[in-house]
């Protein structure tokens, strides 16, 4: 049975969080990291705390979305494993509350075709500070899983769900396997499998 594995990218799948990235650039870093942390630990709901970071990077050029795309890192283990996945012929599916007009080039190359982001809205060249289109929550990220599962016909109980933040808690509750990848308490809390070493790799240890 052919097995569907959804991950988070910022901090799971890749080393940083992109809005920090973005942040960093535009000289409101401290300001959107602590937004940032309060949100990832559960102590502030995910869509209002992007729309409070995003609205600090109104006016920023999308030039910085280039440059910050050049920065991002994937964790270790995340290319091994995504191409050992696929070689067994499983399904790898990544849901995000970063942005799609930075990670969809890595997506690109990881071969990773089903995937969700949110979409920062741009307007001559410079971000609005506003979000296009639905926000990518917690419960979105739970609903995605569903709907990627029924789209390659793999039952729930036969996904598996990897993530580390607050936002992550639905789509881990609701995997056949959730996985709290070197994961905020209140993941770790909810989760079935716990992995502190960060290398992806061990997700094959714990499936």
């Amino acid at each position: 049975m052919r097995r569907l594995f959804l991950f988070d990218v910022d901090s799971t799948l890749i080393n940083e969080e992109v809005i920090d990235l973005i942040a960093a650039k535009a000289g409101v870093l401290e300001q959107v990291s602590q937004i940032t942390t309060a949100a990832m630990s559960g102590n502030l709901d995910f869509s209002e705390s992007l729309i409070k970071r995003v609205a600090l990077l109104s006016g920023v050029s999308t030039t910085v979305l280039n440059e910050v795309q050049s920065e991002i890192t994937l964790t270790n283990g995340a290319v091994d494993l995504i191409k050992t996945l696929l070689g067994k012929g499983d399904v790898v599916a990544v849901v995000s509350g970063g942005f799609t007009e930075v990670i969809a080039p890595l997506l690109t190359s990881l071969k990773i075709r089903d995937f969700k982001a949110n979409s920062l809205q741009i307007i001559d060249g410079r971000l609005t500070g506003k979000v296009q289109g639905p926000i990518i929550d917690r419960r979105a990220k739970a609903e995605f899983l569903r709907e990627i599962a029924e789209i390659h016909q793999i039952p729930l109980a036969h996904t598996v769900a990897v993530g580390d933040g607050a936002n992550d808690i639905d789509m881990i509750q609701n995997a056949g396997v959730g996985i709290a990848f070197c994961a905020k308490p209140a993941l770790v809390e909810v989760a079935d499998r716990v992995i502190m070493n960060r290398d992806l790799m061990e997700v094959l240890k714990v499936v």
